[in-house]
């Protein structure tokens, strides 16, 4: 097949657990079929196209700068984003150089199949019945929950304002594509109770098991806790929040000299702040290889009271051999098998009271592990989800005689 592939960044650098699957998946992809992939691209970060050959045939970066969130040029787009139906986080991706790169496309190419990766860039999409939409979450629970959990009146207000349109907005794209991929059956009968959709299918998670698999000579384990993902995404940072103001000291308590590692892109100014009034709490940003704080974990957290989708992150440390404490909308839509490889708790006291048996019992926390990563070993590869996403694509590939070029 020949597959446009449309998203609004390039893979590389790879920090995100999206970019993670979407990765992984078009490497598989690749190996069969000739991939076209358009997306954003900031100028300044020339790696991501320059990696593309990786997984598609032809790239076509569209020159974009993502206003700074702390700058008068994110204000504005802030206070455009307030009175537009469609949300903030959506309308500062709108980019007619996008638009008019793909309608050329689509007018000159023959393609099979057309992919929208993930929601946002559907608002630079000339024509939406055309194509197959992946939902790596279902954006409005994502709103929702920060609403639920936000601080103060006025982030509350925003993030049901967000929800709300976020809901208007998923409804209206989901409803109006060929196809809606979800990544967890949990998503697909949500967004079929939500949207009343019944073009949905679902393709599994895949993890790459002997890329995270230690190496024999691996060091002991230096640190307590780690927390791994991109520390600019919103419920990671509420996550890590939570975690430090609720869970930390009631672990503490116990084990005074608790440590904990936060690894991950881009860190927010509130949690730099965490590492400046702890020196047993590091921030790391960016770094070029995560599986080393994996490896040097003895436990991995994952306390998120918001998000969508699945969370790789969760999969990638059981191939790590590093066992999991997860509240159950961490583990949300995963293949697990509580309590024996991975330990869920919902509140700061259960969630300690896991921290704590794994940190001070080994052999739970081998016998953890071990389940772990059975797991992943024996059921979760990439290729086969890979196969699934392949299937859906042949099944809606575009017919010989439809016209896909906007008028």
């Amino acid at each position: 097949m020949k597959i446009l592939w449309v998203s609004t960044v390039f893979l590389h650098p790879t920090t995100r657990g999206g970019q993670i699957r979407t990765l992984e998946l078009l490497k598989q992809l690749h190996r069969r079929h000739e991939i076209h992939y358009a997306a954003l691209a900031n100028p300044d970060e020339p790696e991501g196209p320059a990696r593309s050959p990786e997984y598609c045939s032809r790239a076509y970066p569209v020159p974009f700068h993502l206003a700074d969130k702390r700058s008068p040029a994110f204000l504005w787009q802030l206070l455009q984003g307030l009175v537009s139906p469609v949300p903030v986080v959506t309308f500062r991706k709108r980019w007619p150089a996008m638009k008019t790169l793909l309608e050329r496309l689509l007018a000159q190419e023959r393609f099979d199949s057309l992919v929208c990766d993930f929601l946002t860039p559907a608002i630079n999409l000339p024509r939406l019945e055309s194509c197959v939409l992946f939902q790596h979450n279902v954006e409005v629970l994502i709103w929702q929950r920060l609403a639920e959990h936000a601080s103060g009146p006025l982030r509350r207000a925003y993030f049901r304002t967000q929800a709300a349109d976020m809901r208007r907005f998923e409804r209206q794209i989901c409803r109006a594509v060929r196809h809606v991929v979800a990544v967890s059956e949990a998503d697909a009968e949500l967004m079929r109770s939500l949207y009343g959709l019944e073009n949905v299918s679902v393709i599994p998670t895949g993890v790459d098991v002997e890329y995270f698999t230690p190496p024999a000579s691996s060091p002991p384990r230096a640190t307590d806790l780690v927390f791994v993902g991109a520390m600019n995404y919103l419920p990671n940072i509420d996550g890590v929040e939570y975690f430090v103001r609720e869970i930390l000291p009631l672990i503490r308590r116990r084990r005074p000299g608790c440590t904990l590692t936060v690894a991950g892109r881009d860190p927010a100014p509130s949690i730099r702040a965490l590492a400046a009034a702890d020196l047993r709490i590091r921030v790391t940003g960016t770094v070029p290889d995560i599986r080393p704080y994996l490896w040097d974990s003895a436990v991995s957290i994952v306390p998120l009271r918001a998000g969508g989708g699945t969370r790789l992150k969760i999969y990638e440390s059981m191939a790590a051999q590093t066992p999991v404490v997860s509240t159950t909308i961490g583990a949300e839509g995963l293949t697990v098998h509580p309590p024996a490889d991975i330990r869920l708790a919902d509140t700061p006291e259960a969630f300690a009271a896991a921290c704590l048996e794994l940190l001070e019992n080994p052999a739970a926390r081998q016998a953890v592990a071990l389940a772990g990563s059975q797991l992943v070993a024996s059921r979760l590869s990439w290729a086969q989800a890979a196969r699934h996403l392949e299937e859906i694509l042949a099944q809606y590939r575009l017919p010989v005689d439809e016209e896909v070029s906007h008028p």
